[in-house]
């Protein structure tokens, strides 16, 4: 089973681009969906005891915990410590599973898997990009987004430009969806191809 690491800065489209895989029968793995399930389960107890304050009713509250973490770093990596590998025994099940059933391609959709080391952990990746005007209207659109913040998340990721030069393939949201579901549609056969080859 081929695996593919999904990435791309904020606002780049990628979980649209997901979503395209998923249509075309690739199982995705999607992180963030992920941390939501885990801040309602099984990270809810860790996170409340190294934030006392952040849970209620057993659940992250997400907003709590970004006003504690959000601009402190040691908070910032102490809440990785304890999120980053429940994430990935998640991925390694949702993998195992995948591999069992046969699936010749599956998707690790991982935001920062250039600035987690998460390379190591896939056989390719595809970067999901658009041009940086397009970026910073998508994301300020968002609620609760501002400049500064938006500054803060992209001074944290690595930039779209390394990321691109460190991809195996790239999709530009930027041209428009059709461009986008076109280019996953050519991955997915090269790498179907390379597994008929192999």
């Amino acid at each position: 089973m081929i695996v593919l690491g999904l990435t791309g800065s904020i606002g780049m489209g990628k979980s649209t681009t997901a979503k395209m895989f998923v249509e075309a029968g690739v199982p995705v793995h999607d992180s963030d969906a992920a941390v939501h399930r885990l801040y309602a389960g099984k990270a809810a107890p860790l996170v409340e005891a190294a934030f006392p304050g952040t849970t209620s009713a057993g659940v992250v509250d997400r907003a709590k915990l970004g006003a504690r973490v959000l601009g402190d770093a040691a908070a910032l990596k102490r809440l990785e410590a304890i999120i980053h590998p429940l994430v990935r025994a998640d991925a390694d099940a949702f993998l195992a599973r995948h591999r069992a059933a046969g699936a010749p391609i599956a998707v690790l959709d991982i935001p920062l898997l250039f600035e987690t080391g998460g390379r190591d952990r896939v056989d390719k990746v595809v970067v999901v990009t658009a041009p940086p005007e397009i970026q910073r209207e998508r994301v300020l659109a968002r609620p609760d987004m501002t400049e500064e913040k938006l500054d803060s998340i992209l001074a944290r990721q690595v930039p779209d430009a390394e990321k691109r030069k460190l991809a195996d393939f790239v999709v530009d949201t930027g041209q428009g969806l059709g461009s986008a579901r076109a280019a996953v549609a050519a991955i997915i056969a090269e790498l179907s191809g390379d597994k008929l080859h192999s």
